[in-house]
Parts: structure tokens; sequence; C-alpha cells
């Protein structure tokens, strides 16, 4: 396997070989122009690392997730993909996603070894913290993956599968040497090209944090499974992100092409107004549970059919596609992602088109804070700190009187209820409430997060977000997806050693239930 990026090395070679054809010729000195491994410093790919890893929390890439999960569905304007509505998914069904996450992988190991090369440490830790993400994301949904042996392409083409369990032990001590290099002092260099926080190392330090929080909080069901360590870790290097302290990044975004915010871009609308994407929106099972608790995040998750009134109409994922509304007269992404309408009120007006892109919501990180209160991995109290979470996702999403509005959903659904939270009896109880309310915070923000917390906690007992499909392959979501095309045709000798993969049996090492 040949995990790189294939524009900077095309771009490297190119360099190296106009130089080795040109040599002595003329008997000129080097061009300092001329693009070369050595010129491509770590400043120079880290912005566009950073950029790619917002690209990758927008992707449409895990627009699937969204389908299954019962965030989005297809209209009934075209016809439905096969493929996600039966759960018959193939080794190609996962290829691209599992070939961008590794190329950008590749960017920040490439910003790791320059930045240590040149002793900007800060810059190598940044890039450690973002890298681990996305491993866990690729674990997350593969389980074993190349990982160790992986980027040493002059030594190793084919590079063997580690363990899921191994990568994640790894992924935490990865992380605190990051939290090592991001502790020191701070070239004026890294600061210019930190397009998230600007050389503010509190807060990649905080985002370190709140990733081993992640990783430690998807262990969780896992028997004997304990944290404290970690936690002290966490604990002693300034907690994790919590309100106000989004990570996002924006390199300039703008309402023109190609330079969109990358959500904007996907589920928005064009430089010229028209609907980014006339194929995907609301699913009915999510509309049905908002309308359901009267809750006032629905119209920031979508806007009413027609962009105006109080009509909300989504799509049943896999249904008929006879019996599906046309996008016309189905509900389309609203203001909470994609950004409030200009002064004109005109809703293609592209206004989000410019706004930052999200890589760790503030709140996302308050909902894993306050599962380990409520597991007693961290002192506090575990209604204060839920509710906390759930505020924040009101102000996140710009819901009118966040705090209030809030607290009205909240006592009004028992399931939002901090006072059913307080009365029930384990940790598995507590957190499985926790994390239906995240995944109710996270509508089209993080469906990966809430895929994992249904497969570790079973959040949905309402079995309705199932795919109508006749023809489906299960009564249930796959729990993970099979190993892409291009590991079977790159390193078919390593991917074979895995065995028969079933994308409904073969469980990551943390999915326990």
């Amino acid at each position: 396997m040949k995990r790189i990026n294939n524009h900077l090395l095309k771009v490297i070679l190119a360099g190296i070989i106009l130089t080795g054809c040109n040599k002595n010729y003329l008997n000129v000195n080097n061009d300092p122009n001329r693009v070369t491994d050595a010129n491509v410093t770590a400043e120079l790919i880290f912005p566009q690392a950073e950029a790619t890893v917002g690209n990758r929390a927008a992707s449409a890439n895990f627009l699937f997730l969204d389908h299954w999960i019962g965030y989005f569905a297809q209209n009934g304007t075209f016809a439905p993909q096969q493929n996600e509505i039966t759960y018959n998914i193939d080794f190609s069904f996962g290829n691209t996603l599992f070939i961008n996450h590794f190329d950008v992988l590749f960017d920040l190991h490439q910003c790791q070894v320059k930045g240590l090369a040149g002793g900007d440490t800060a810059l190598a830790g940044a890039s450690m913290v973002l890298a681990a993400k996305l491993w866990q994301e690729l674990v997350d949904l593969y389980g074993d993956i190349p990982y160790s042996q992986t980027f040493q392409v002059a030594t190793i083409t084919s590079p063997a599968y580690d363990k899921a369990q191994d990568i994640y032990n790894d992924l935490q001590k990865k992380l605190d040497t990051a939290i090592t290099y991001l502790s020191g002092s701070v070239p004026n260099k890294f600061a210019a090209a930190d397009i998230i926080a600007h050389g503010n190392t509190n807060e990649w330090i905080l985002l370190a944090n709140t990733l081993k929080l992640r990783l430690l909080i998807r262990q969780s069901e896992i028997s004997g499974f304990n944290p404290s360590a970690d936690i002290a870790k966490i604990l002693a290097k300034g907690g994790v992100l919590m309100a106000g302290q989004s990570v996002s990044v924006n390199p300039g975004y703008s309402n023109q092409a190609g330079k969109q915010n990358p959500f904007y871009a996907n589920f928005g609308f064009t430089p010229t107004g028209v609907q980014s994407t006339t194929a995907d929106d609301a699913n009915a099972y999510i509309v049905k549970l908002e309308k359901t608790d009267n809750d006032p995040r629905l119209s920031r998750f979508f806007y009413p059919v027609g962009f105006a009134g109080s009509n909300f109409v989504g799509d049943v994922f896999g249904d008929l596609q006879s019996n599906i509304p046309v996008g016309s007269a189905s509900s389309y992404f609203g203001p909470g992602l994609i950004g409030d309408p200009g002064g004109s009120g005109d809703v293609t007006a592209g206004p989000g088109s410019s706004q930052d892109q999200w890589i760790v919501p503030s709140f996302e990180s308050m909902f894993w804070y306050a599962e380990a209160v409520a597991r007693g991995w961290i002192p506090g109290n575990a209604q204060t700190a839920y509710a906390a979470a759930v505020t924040e996702n009101f102000v996140w999403l710009g819901v009118p009187n966040a705090a209030a509005a809030a607290t009205s959903y909240m006592s009004g659904a028992a399931d939002a209820d901090p006072n059913t939270l307080a009365g029930l009896g384990t940790p598995f109880l507590k957190d499985q409430f926790i994390a239906y309310q995240k995944y109710r915070a996270l509508v089209g923000i993080d469906p990966l997060e809430a895929y994992s917390d249904i497969r570790r906690l079973n959040i949905l007992t309402d079995n309705s977000y199932i795919s109508a499909a006749p023809g489906k392959l299960s009564n249930s979501i796959p729990v993970r997806l099979l190993y892409p095309q291009s590991e079977y045709t790159s390193n078919s000798t390593n991917v074979l050693k895995e065995g028969t993969i079933s994308p409904f049996t073969s469980k990551i090492f943390w999915d326990t239930n």
C-alpha cells in the first residue's frame, strides 16, 4: 500500500527530475524557485493539511452514515442508491473515504517529520493531534488497519495491519507526546502557518486532551477497562474543550467557486444561488423526533418546505421512490448548519459560505465530558455537565434565546430531562441517556460519532430509522465497512490475513453489545 499525497509527490518528483536533467547544464546555480523535497517545508504543507481535515469533517463521503442513522435521506427526485438502502455494501463502498483519509494523514506525517527536523516541535505536535483524530475515525469504521508501517515508503510498500486496540493504545501515547511538543516554545513560523488556532498552543493541548477522552469514551463498555491514568493526564493538562471553545478551520472561505466553506459547498448553495445538492434533504426519522419533543433545533437543522412557513417534511430512507416527496416538497439543510440568510432574507445569499468549518465543536466535547462524569471518571455532577452540553449545542446552532430554549426543551421531554438522568441507576444507562441527546445534537455535524454511539450503546430503541427498502439485507445497520478494493489491489497479502469480514457481524473491538 502506498498511501501518499499524489499531488505533492508529483510536484516533488517533477522538481527532482528536472533538477537531475539539468545537472551542470550551462553550469548554472540551483534554482531556488524549483520545487524539491528540501524546500517544501512543514509550514507550507500544514495549512493545506489543516484545511483538508476540515474537508474530511464536512465530507460527502460520510453521507451514507447520515442516511443510515436517520439524519438525512434521499428525496424522490432521483432513484435511491441501492447499495445504501439495502445495506448491500461491497469492497468499493468505502474506497474513496479510506484513500482520502490516508492522503491527508500522509501530509500530516510529512508535517511531523519536517517540523521535528526543522526544530518546530509545536507544528509537529499539532500535526500529530490532527492525525490522531483521523486514525481513530479509520479504526472506528474498519477495525484493524495499516498503521505502524505506513508511510515508510522507501522500505515498506505493503504495510502490515495493526490491531485496532493496539492503535488506540498507541494514539494515547502519541497524543501525550504531542502535548509535550506543544508545551515548549512556539516559533513565529508556526503561528503564521496555523489556520486553526493561529499558534495558540493551549487550544491545541485542549484538543489533544479532548481526543484522548474520545478514545476512552469509545472503550467504556469493555469489561475491566480502566481509564484512570489517562484521565489524570487530561485533568493535569487543563481538561477538555468546553463552552465557547470549538475547534474549527478557515483558510479564507468566500462565496466563490472552489473557495466556499466545505459543508456549505456540499449542502448549501453554489455561488450562483443554486442548491448544492438536489438529491438529499431531511430524514423523516429525525424530523418526527424533533416535532414530538417540540424541539426548536428543528428549524436550525433544516429549513421548512419552500424555505418559509413552518411545514417541515422529511423523507423516509429506503422507501419506494414513488412514495418519497421530491426535493421541492422536502426540508433542505438549515441555517444552523449552512448559515443564516443575509439581511435580505434570501437563503441563497451565501453568508454560510465564508463561515468556519467545524472540526470538533465545543458541545461535542462537553457531551464526552458529561459521559465521563456520569461514569465517575471525572469528579462532578452528571446532570449539570449534561445540561451544559445541551445548552451549548443550542448556542452553537444559533437557537434564539438559547439558554432559556434549552431549559424549556429539557424540562418538557422525559428523554431530555436532567431529572430523568439523575434517576438512572447504572453508568451504562446514564451514558445511554447522554449519548442519545448527543445524537440529537449532532444532526449533520458528526454522523460517525452518532453511528459509533448507536453501535456502542444501542441508543436508538425506535428502529424506524432502518431502511424501508424491501430488499434490504438486514433489519439492522452494518456494524462496520469492508476493507476497500484499493487494499485488495495494492496490499492484498496483508489485507487477506484479516480473513473474511462481515459488515453485520465483524464488530469493532469496542462494540461489545
